[in-house]
């Protein structure tokens, strides 16, 4: 027999000695203190009194106290029963209830509790003649509802809580009567212990209650059997299987390696069979993103399993915020956290879902676990591959005979569930269970409506479900013979298999990850002090690897703390020695897929990687199972006095304390047996269950990484006086000041970085997933601010109902005439960027934005209408502004909140507004680019030059304004009117401007400066440069322009921000203007000039391509726009160009169309030189007339950019250079001089237009109108 290793023996230090348990608990009714209602559990006195709680008191414990896990007797009891005492009679069913719990200490460490709660005949006069007197009272204020007295047997439910089962017959008046009845009240008997073998501890304590209420006396007294667990029981070391006596049969505890997935002992099969797949992994998402996650549930045990479920399959990570799977009844007000938690309710049976007041529901996942249903937080992002995915974990489920949708009648009642052992269900073909014979797995399936859906969506995607294979059980059990009964083992097998299955898909996702993170170029000291400002991993290159449909969920997943947590230990732990364990099971099953996927680009494959790994797994289980490591000491005779441990069938009895306060004197077992490395490993082995954190610096410090403001892991059961409740919300409110901290910086070091990055090369925009994850996590940190200390609860939306009141408000003044103006009017200054005619200032008003959301008819909820408000105040720069107006009404803030909330903490409030304002320095397309599909007024201003005479224009003007998003089609605007609103489907961001007219009337001639449009929603403006004239015989002899247009800023924000990115390129205004005059004082470059415009155009181009597609901006700008191609090329022909006579202006074009004529008649002589050559010119000679031929009315220089652009596109340009540098008409219209005439500058000048061929160039429709080639 070996024993348990730790400080060798005794309580050595603080580390633990490697007991089974610590303490062995009984809680229940002090009859001395006699019956103290329980006001805290918020049970109301309409109740009958057998119905209402009363205070447990804990009765006894053993030992006194461990010095490693002092006793904390306020959790212990709250948590044994979170309800307090009950009272039955005899008519009310009393099943024995058994749940576990945990303790999370200060420091994040935790102790599990297990406790069986059963019922006790009530001995004491007092206690039941003071129910009688309560219930005398009771029926004497209840006398006025005449209901006849209810038999009390169908009334109170079988589930073993005691709450009533309706509200109708809780007028039972007659339900106690001391001379009739008898009176029960709860016990309960508890292992507190620093692991959780829950299976283990549960068959302790139904031995021990069975002892008592059998007949025949135990062989030995109780005392024994609770000393042995309690000082001579071992903790089974890592890897190893125990095997102790309980009071009738032996019990066997299994320990995984350190290789293995840690220590989990709950059943998986329930949480599967109580969810179904699907639900479980929206769950398992929801935790993943840290949403909260509020479980409900008539059973402890059932939300405990389900939350330690769900936090076990998050390996590797870990979950980092509050986590108290059962939330005892006076601790509810901790529902309003403003931060991620996961928590567990009690319901009593009664009340449904929309009785429930939770705070917040913005991001809330609430799961009513006895009813299979699962309430989502809007847009949760899909897992990756959960298609696949769940139908891997279906197939696994099959094979142990459990549907994947669950089985909808164990919600039913805990008492049929009992009757519904495992047997019964494989026989049971109702449940798509099916009894022995071999699984014949596709057939079965073929009736499974689950997987009836899961076919369908999976034919979508090309993978066939003909070949599911639902795994045979392993026929190795033949060889093996198994310790504990087979019912056991399939639990074993089950929790396994799907533990690994959850597993491998985070070692395939994350597979390469330590490429990506950033190790600190410091030493660890002043890389913990910096720890905030830090970027530990590198999120944007690790985005960019993974595939398209995997990036909502991931970008978003890499922006939570349990991520956050899981790469600080990474880098904390630089040599194998000191890994945390759950890293280096990680890591070693990483390197084992990179050693799998030799094939070098492991990750760009969304394939689908099934789990390998399981059989491995279950056979170290099975190993253990078959030959038990160790056997601990039996249960012996102690040294008690005569008569001692008698005890009354049916009560528990008080035990002797003095056997039980302390253990063996010395405990020379344990350091003898020991084994050396063993006790070494011991402090290893404490981090990887949670034992007892050593409270060494790396400890300290990876704790103090991680609470970045979420310090509060559970609350403190204890006292509640209001000061704790305060001192609590203190620390949310400061908890919730620093995420604002950190999440604005983090969102404007991504956007700035990237811009300062790339200066100068079109506008920059982060990846879109990316920027709105960022700003997805903003809006949810809004909606906790804004329910954080909320009185009343009204819609999902705290921030919403908030700007309801103020609109409400707002209009109830304004109808009463004292408030006149709801907007602000902003000076002129504001908006105009000249000081030629300018559009009227858009009016900034909090309502006026709030009504453009309420009217997008697409946006259904409420959470939907915040979120849009927010990305729409973030566009236009007014976020700070808007909620620093929406707060200024004090009455108002002061009637929706408590004292504590955080928007009454004023200087909190502006730190809080005072950091969103630093927003204002980044451009955001947030509202614009995700609603693409709603109406929006869209304002035109169009500007004639003053001079020469444009105000006598005759012809009707036309203008088409085309974005990212669309085009509008042909306005036609009525004749002298420059400023006009239209509405249509958003735009996105505008890039170019169609103008023309039809050439009636005596003077159609136009001369345009400039047009602008605004968005009357977003307030954003932008500018079109034109500077040239419409009109036949005018300049180029044009109808019809394209302009490119740039977006404006406003002043006085130009002036805050000393322009960081340049404006976007736009038309070429000022240096084309001129030609229209006179060609030729235009500035003559000279070569070197000319080429280094070609070079930085085609680079821009090149860049453009090399970007996400999602960064990528406008094409168009790049070749149309001020340095753009079309205008580099222009340059290229222009040098060197003979201007034959004073007044007439000879273009570009006419030289191509001249050219075109010399091409057409070699063509009819049939000179021609060479094939290659023939195609080209042929090219060349279609092109030219496609464009003549076009029905527009464009004038010479509108034709060349369209040339210019179709080259582009086909890849033709380099060609028709080539081609025309050797044609004899260049000979005649060029100087010697040319450009165009120098062959080194012509061959260079062709290479770099050879680089646009790898591109795949799309135009924009406005560029190629008319023509079809």
């Amino acid at each position: 027999m070996s024993g348990g290793g730790g400080g060798g023996g005794g309580g050595g230090g603080s580390s633990a000695p490697g007991r089974f348990a610590d303490y062995f608990v009984i809680c229940g009714l002090d009859t001395e203190t006699g019956l103290e209602p329980d006001e805290l559990s918020g049970e109301n006195f309409e109740q009958t009194p057998l119905r209402r709680t009363f205070k447990s008191k804990v009765l006894a414990r053993y030992p006194e106290n461990v010095e490693w896990n002092p006793f904390d007797q306020d959790a212990v009891g709250m948590l044994c029963m979170p309800k307090g005492l009950a009272f039955k009679t005899q008519a009310d069913s009393r099943e024995p209830q058994f749940h576990s719990f945990i303790i999370t200490r200060e420091d994040g460490s935790r102790t599990f509790g297990f406790s069986l709660t059963f019922f006790e005949e009530v001995t004491s006069k007092q206690i039941c003649s003071a129910m009688q007197t309560l219930y005398h009272m009771h029926n004497a204020e209840y006398d006025i509802l005449h209901t006849p007295p209810t038999n009390d047997k169908e009334s109170c439910s079988s589930t073993g809580d005691c709450n009533g089962t309706s509200v109708s017959k809780l007028q039972r008046f007659n339900s106690y009567d001391i001379s009739r009845d008898t009176l029960y009240v709860s016990k309960c008997i508890c292992l507190i212990t620093p692991m959780s073998f829950m299976k283990a501890c549960k068959k302790v304590l139904e031995q021990l209650h069975q002892a008592v209420t059998s007949p025949q006396p135990p062989p030995l007294p109780l005392e024994s059997y609770i000393y042995n667990i309690l000082y001579e029981v071992p903790l089974p070391p890592a890897g190893r299987s125990l095997k102790f006596s309980g009071v009738y049969g032996p019990i066997i505890c299994q320990r995984p390696s350190t290789s293995e997935l840690p220590l989990f002992d709950f059943p998986v099969k329930e949480v599967f069979e109580l969810l179904g797949v699907e639900n479980v992994v929206q769950l398992f998402t929801c935790a993943l993103l840290e949403f909260q996650i509020l479980l409900y549930s008539q059973h402890y045990q059932r939300l405990m399993t389900v939350a330690e479920t769900i936090t076990a399959l998050m390996f590797p990570f870990q979950w980092q915020h509050v986590y108290v799977p059962i939330l005892p009844a006076s601790l509810l007000h901790f529902l309003d956290a403003p931060v991620p938690y996961l928590m567990g309710l009690h319901s009593n049976g009664l009340d449904d879902r929309s009785k429930l007041e939770l705070p917040q529901e913005a991001n809330l996942c609430f799961v009513d676990v006895d009813n299979h249903f699962i309430e989502l937080p809007e847009d949760l992002p899909q897992f990756p591959n959960k298609l696949e995915f769940i139908q891997e974990i279906s197939e696994i489920l099959m094979a142990f005979g459990i549907p994947p949708e669950g089985n909808l009648h164990c919600s039913e009642s805990a008492s049929k569930m009992k009757s519904l052992r495992a047997c019964d269900l494989v026989s049971d073909k109702r449940n798509g269970n099916i009894a022995g014979s071999p699984l014949n797995s596709y057939e079965l399936l073929k009736e499974n409506e689950t997987i009836a859906r899961l076919q369908a969506l999976v034919k979508r995607t090309g993978v066939s479900l003909e070949k599911l294979e639902v795994r045979e059980e392993t026929s190795s059990k033949k060889d093996l013979k198994i310790q504990c009964d087979e019912e056991e083992f399939k639990i074993y097998q089950l929790n396994i298999q799907i533990r690994e299955v959850f597993a491998n898909r985070f070692t395939q996702m994350f597979a390469d990850y330590e490429v990506f993170v950033i190790q600190p170029s410091q030493d660890k000291e002043s890389w913990f002090t910096n720890r905030e400002q830090m970027q530990n991993f590198d999120k944007a290159s690790f985005l960019s690897d993974q595939p398209e449909p995997y990036l909502p969920f991931l970008s978003r997943f890499l922006e939570t703390q349990m991520f956050a947590s899981f790469i600080d230990n990474k880098i904390m732990c630089h040599d194998e020695d000191d890994k945390d364990p759950v890293l280096r099971v990680f890591d070693s099953r990483v390197d084992k897929i990179r050693l799998l996927n030799v094939r070098t680009p492991t990750l760009r494959t969304s394939m689908y990687q099934k789990c390998t790994t399981i059989d491995e797994a279950e056979k170290s289980i099975e190993l253990r199972l078959a030959k038990i490591d160790h056997t601990a000491v039996h249960p012996h005779l102690l040294d008690m006095k005569i008569g001692q441990g008698k005890y009354e069938l049916g009560f528990f009895p008080k035990l002797q304390s003095d056997v039980l306060s302390t253990g063996p004197a010395s405990n020379k077992w344990t350091k003898r047996n020991a084994p050396a490395q063993w006790r070494r490993k011991d402090r290893q082995k404490q981090h990887t269950e949670h034992l007892r954190l050593d409270n060494d610096q790396r400890e300290k410090y990876i704790q103090e990484a991680r609470n970045l403001g979420s310090t509060i892991r559970q609350p403190k059961l204890s006292n509640l006086s209001p000061s704790v409740i305060a001192q609590t919300n203190w620390k949310f409110v400061e908890g919730l000041l620093k995420e604002c901290r950190n999440k604005t910086k983090r969102m404007l070091v991504e956007k700035m970085g990237r811009e300062a990055v790339e200066l100068g090369h079109g506008e920059v925009n982060i990846t879109g997933v990316e920027e709105n994850t960022l700003i997805a996590s903003l809006c949810d940190l809004l909606e906790r601010i804004w329910s954080h200390g909320l009185q009343v609860k009204q819609g999902k939306s705290a921030l919403w109902s908030h700007l309801l009141h103020y609109l409400e408000n707002r209009q109830r003044r304004t109808t009463s005439g004292s408030f006149s103006t709801s907007g602000i009017l902003l000076d002129s200054e504001r908006r105009k960027s000249d000081t030629s005619p300018a559009m009227s200032p858009l009016r900034i008003s909090l309502i006026q934005d709030m009504r453009h959301i309420q009217n997008i008819s697409e946006i259904k909820t409420d959470v939907g209408k915040a979120r849009a408000w927010v990305r729409l105040s973030m566009e236009k720069k007014l976020l700070s502004r808007h909620l620093k107006q929406l707060l200024s009404d004090h009455e108002l803030t002061k009637k929706l909140y408590k004292r504590y909330a955080f928007l009454r903490c004023d200087d909190e409030k502006e730190q809080f507004l005072y950091h969103l304002l630093s927003f204002n320095a980044v451009d955001y397309f947030c509202f614009t680019n995700v609603f693409t599909t709603i109406l929006i007024p869209y304002h035109i201003l169009i500007v004639p030059s003053k001079k020469l005479g444009g105000s006598m224009f005759t012809a009707n003007p036309w203008i088409c304004i085309s974005g990212e998003l669309g085009e509008t089609g042909v306005l036609q605007i009525p004749r002298n009117i420059l400023e006009m609103t239209f509405e249509c489907q958003n735009l996105g961001k505008l890039t170019t401007v169609q103008i023309g007219h039809d050439n009636s009337g005596l003077y159609a001639k136009w001369l345009v400066e400039y047009v602008m449009v605004r968005n009357e929603i977003t307030g954003h403006t932008y500018k079109f440069p034109c500077g040239r004239w419409l009109g036949k015989g005018m300049d180029d002899g044009s109808l019809e322009r394209i302009l490119v247009g740039e977006l404006l800023t406003s002043h006085t924000e130009a002036d805050e921000r000393q322009c960081r990115t340049p404006p976007l390129q736009q038309s070429p205004s000022m240096i084309r203007r001129f030609v229209t005059i006179s060609p030729n004082n235009k500035p003559k470059l000279n070569t070197g000039q000319i080429q280094e415009a070609i070079g930085e155009a085609v680079n821009g181009i090149v860049k453009h391509f090399h970007k996400p597609e999602k960064e990528r901006g406008s094409l168009t700008l790049l070749l149309c726009g001020e340095s753009g191609l079309v205008s580099a090329l222009e340059q290229v022909f222009q040098h060197g160009f003979k201007s034959p006579r004073l007044f007439k202006n000879v273009f570009i074009w006419d030289f191509l169309e001249k050219a075109q004529t010399y091409y057409e008649t070699l063509e009819q002589n049939e000179m021609v030189p060479e094939e290659n050559w023939q195609t080209r010119a042929r090219n060349f000679c279609r092109f030219i007339t496609a464009i003549n031929n076009t029905p527009r009315n464009i004038g010479k220089d509108g034709k060349f950019q369209m040339l210019v652009c179709l080259g582009a596109r086909d890849h033709l340009l380099h060609h028709w250079i080539a081609l025309l540098a050797d044609c004899p008409i260049t000979a005649q219209m060029y100087e010697e001089i040319a450009l165009i005439k120098d062959h080194t500058l012509v061959n260079s000048l062709i290479r770099v237009l050879q680089t646009l061929q790898e591109f795949n160039i799309t135009l924009e429709a406005s560029l190629v109108k008319g023509i079809d080639i």
